[in-house]
């Protein structure tokens, strides 16, 4: 059987207040032929259906067209909410949905959820996890001690019925991670502060596919077989240099798994050019990307750069950011990381010697030291 692992579509999302509704409903429909093309039978969705927990009406009308030609294509769908989802608005119409294969999970009630479909090799039982805080999860467990995200899906799992000799998938979306491995991650996931939402990967070890959601860059941890799905398209400056896929699984007899990474090409890409603005409106350099994409414009003109903004969207129409590298945004640099952490903790001699090392680009001699001395001395005297 043939399963496809999505995740965090964040549908409704805007850049930067960019709009992203068309460049979502291309993804989707480039998804519905990867679909078709490669025969898929079972779709998983693992959570971040929508950018905001009350989702704009396009970003409704665009899933429900997506799953409506799921639906028509008669591919199983399974669904769980993710952090950015409201729970309750996915859930509505669950019970109706399952006549027509689609499966959705948004709410935990006390147990994993299970469905059971079958192939030529026998059962799978995917299990579908929504996302859930320890809070959420103590009162159904009062043997267990949940004082993390880790205690709180171990007790699930453990407190769950699991034939290891089946074939089993579960869905989740919490951020799971592996001792000793670096998870690839973006400015546009919002994790909290120490790692206290850490899962660690141990927890699933009874299933044979891990399909994991919440982190927007595709990646596996640990096995193949554990895998992160990754956002279908660049939601921030700082995945630009990530390639967007989907993994599509040939599930066969128990231990028998094949991954295939099918790359995703978006309708228009997310892009960091960085010179001067003479060099960014080059021709040359003009040919070397799409126009029409995203653009985060990085000016290293030393003179201000009169309606910059208005000279580069003359090429780059959907350039969203202009930043500056020179001289004087290095000197900000300096300013906010050397002088504002800790200006409460510096004496005013200290201070007015940063400034003054900043504007002059030389430290002050003994002299100049002296008299900047004499007359914070002379005002704190009154």
């Amino acid at each position: 059987m043939k399963v496809i692992h999505l995740a965090d579509l964040h549908l409704g999302r805007s850049i930067l207040e960019q709009s992203l509704i068309e460049d979502q409903k291309y993804i989707l429909d480039e998804i519905i032929k990867i679909i078709v093309e490669k025969e898929v039978e079972v779709v998983l969705i693992c959570g971040d259906v929508y950018d905001k927990s009350v989702p704009s009406i396009e970003a409704v009308c665009l899933f429900n067209n997506f799953l409506t030609e799921l639906s028509r294509l008669k591919k199983k769908v399974f669904i769980i909410s993710g952090n950015h989802d409201s729970k309750d608005r996915l859930s509505f119409g669950n019970e109706l949905f399952k006549s027509s294969d689609i499966y959705i999970e948004g709410v935990f009630n006390g147990e994993l959820k299970k469905v059971t479909i079958q192939d030529e090799y026998g059962n799978i039982n995917i299990y579908m996890l929504p996302f859930v805080k320890p809070a959420e999860v103590r009162c159904f467990f009062s043997d267990c001690n949940i004082s993390s995200y880790n205690d709180m899906v171990k007790c699930i799992i453990d407190n769950s019925d699991i034939d290891i000799d089946e074939r089993n998938i579960i869905m989740v979306h919490q951020f799971v991670t592996a001792s000793g491995v670096d998870i690839m991650r973006s400015d546009s996931e919002i994790l909290s502060l120490g790692g206290l939402d850490n899962v660690d990967v141990s927890s699933f070890s009874k299933f044979d596919y891990v399909a994991m959601g919440h982190i927007h860059g595709g990646q596996k941890l640990i096995r193949d077989t554990v895998r992160y799905a990754g956002s279908p398209l660049k939601y921030s400056f700082s995945e630009v240099h990530q390639k967007k896929s989907v993994p599509v699984i040939d599930l066969k007899g128990k231990g028998d798994i094949n991954i295939e990474l099918i790359d995703l090409d978006p309708l228009r890409d997310m892009r960091v050019i960085k010179g001067p603005i003479d060099k960014l409106l080059d021709k040359e350099v003009i040919k070397q990307g799409n126009v029409d994409d995203y653009i985060n414009a990085i000016l290293m003109d030393e003179d201000y750069v009169i309606d910059a903004i208005g000279k580069l969207r003359g090429v780059y129409k959907n350039i969203l950011k202009i930043d500056y590298s020179n001289l004087r945004s290095q000197n900000s640099s300096f300013v906010n990381n050397n002088v504002s952490g800790d200006i409460r903790t510096r004496n005013e001699l200290d201070l007015f010697s940063d400034f003054y090392k900043i504007q002059n680009n030389i430290d002050m001699d003994e002299e100049r030291v002296k008299v900047v001395r004499d007359i914070i001395k002379e005002i704190k005297n009154g």
